[in-house]
């Protein structure tokens, strides 16, 4: 739920009119991003905190007797077809490029996958598969691989934009300046509730060391002036499964001041 502060800076973009042609994501990212490529400034506000405390949407309940704390049914199916619908016309249409990312289980690999290249069926399935993090969602199967959240083997995409030949490249992220992950506490009971996923197991031991040496990375670009990062200046007050509706109004406009505050400097960047 901290993607809510990308929600938020995403929406000052959107009322400045200000669109990039290249769009990437990892789990929620890869949500936001694609109601931002689908011009509905509102979408992500309504989503992600006006239906936080419907059981339909999360629910500890679910997690317990069917394995699924967010009801992905309902976030991939309900709301974008009826309840808030998703413009997946416009968002076919544009002429932004989107790439969404998801982790192979078995392999070990970050997949991409370009809109151009997705129906429908395809890109709700590859989204949903993308935002599914281990031990609180189930797997997904597409094309006969098995895929979970895209962020359990690349936290920021950058490798990918630059390898596609972007030359400017602005981050939204949602974690302060400095901050480090430890090594985790559960690697052992990933192995013990997915035994056959060897792939996970390699990757999310190693994964830490991963995510650091990215953050390293994109503090010395960001020095250099490679890079224009967005991201809170505090720990966000949210955690992944936050429901507390006000804390997440609250985080999401910060997100939307930060992206404010840092707008003339991102226009000199853009424009250098």
């Amino acid at each position: 739920m901290r993607g809510v502060y990308t929600a938020g800076v995403l929406r000052y973009f959107m009322d400045r009119n200000l669109y990039f042609p290249y769009v990437i994501g990892v789990s929620m990212g890869a949500c936001n991003g694609a109601n931002y490529v689908a011009r509905q400034p509102e979408r992500n506000r309504i989503v992600n905190i006006h239906y936080v405390r419907d059981s339909r949407f999360l629910s500890h309940r679910r997690l317990i007797f069917r394995g699924e704390l967010f009801g992905m049914q309902f976030i991939f199916d309900t709301l974008p077809h009826d309840l808030v619908p998703f413009d997946f016309e416009t968002f076919k249409r544009s002429e932004q490029r989107f790439i969404l990312a998801a982790f192979d289980c078995m392999s070990g690999e970050t997949v991409y996958f370009d809109k151009g290249e997705l129906d429908e069926a395809g890109f709700r399935t590859l989204l949903q598969a993308g935002s599914s993090p281990p031990l609180v969602q189930k797997p997904m199967l597409y094309q006969g691989r098995i895929f979970m959240d895209g962020g359990i083997g690349e936290p920021v995409p950058l490798q990918k934009s630059m390898e596609d030949g972007n030359r400017r490249h602005v981050l939204i992220l949602t974690r302060p300046k400095g901050y480090r992950k430890k090594t985790s506490r559960i690697r052992w009971l990933i192995r013990r509730r997915y035994p056959f996923y060897e792939g996970l197991h390699r990757v999310y031991a190693a994964r830490h060391e991963h995510y650091n040496e990215t953050m390293d990375r994109i503090d010395r670009f960001e020095a250099e002036g490679k890079v224009f990062v967005i991201r809170p200046m505090q720990s966000l007050p949210v955690g992944r499964v936050t429901r507390n509706t006000q804390k997440l109004y609250t985080v999401y406009n910060h997100g939307y001041a930060e992206a404010g505050k840092d707008y003339p400097a991102l226009c000199s960047y853009l424009n250098d």
